[in-house]
């Protein structure tokens, strides 16, 4: 298998797991695909999220957002679950569903596919309100450190920003120019338009 899956701060697996374990662990109510799944819930795939805070920077600068878990029932994903770092160590912080629980499913079996070693993260551009799978050439590395390669790909997850084509990898050289130009084209807000 390509992909070298890193392992997540156990804190954090354990802080899904007991979500998971207990509805009133949590604040928030489960998300509907977890309230019907018929089925033992498990937190799989962890993947770290960093968030792309200055993509002018060279090299472009990323920090740790939390750890990603696919919850599956049986073979399929039916939502996420998001941990987050705190001043106590690593916390659960919300489960959800949506697009981007399969479009993730589906860029890391694309992935699997490919003949070369990658190491998977997600990585988030929120100007964009853009999500990728990050696909790191270094596998032995630290997964909570690190900013994307030149060589590294994307693989932009959807619903992708318009003109950008979902589940195509880009090597980060290719697309994050074309991010930039994105971004320099976006109005702020309370900017006219």
């Amino acid at each position: 298998m390509p992909l070298h899956v890193p392992p997540a701060p156990a804190p954090a697996l354990r802080s899904v797991l007991a979500a998971l374990g207990s509805p009133t662990a949590v604040r928030e109510d489960r998300t509907p695909a977890l309230r019907a799944a018929q089925g033992p819930l498990s937190p799989e795939l962890p993947l770290p999220v960093h968030v792309l805070d200055r993509i002018t920077a060279q090299p472009p600068r990323t920090r740790l957002a939390g750890w990603r878990f696919l919850i599956h029932c049986g073979d399929r994903p039916v939502a996420a679950a998001d941990t987050m770092l705190t001043p106590d160590g690593w916390a659960f912080a919300h489960f959800f569903e949506g697009p981007y629980v399969s479009a993730t499913e589906r860029a890391l079996r694309q992935a699997e596919a490919m003949t070369s070693h990658y190491q998977p993260r997600l990585l988030s551009v929120p100007e964009l309100y853009m999500l990728t799978l990050w696909l790191h050439g270094a596998v032995g590395a630290d997964a909570s450190a690190g900013g994307p390669a030149p060589a590294d790909l994307l693989v932009p997850l959807a619903p992708a920003p318009p003109g950008i084509a979902a589940h195509r990898p880009h090597r980060v050289a290719d697309l994050l120019p074309v991010l930039t130009h994105r971004l320099s084209a976006v109005p702020l807000l309370g900017s006219p338009a």
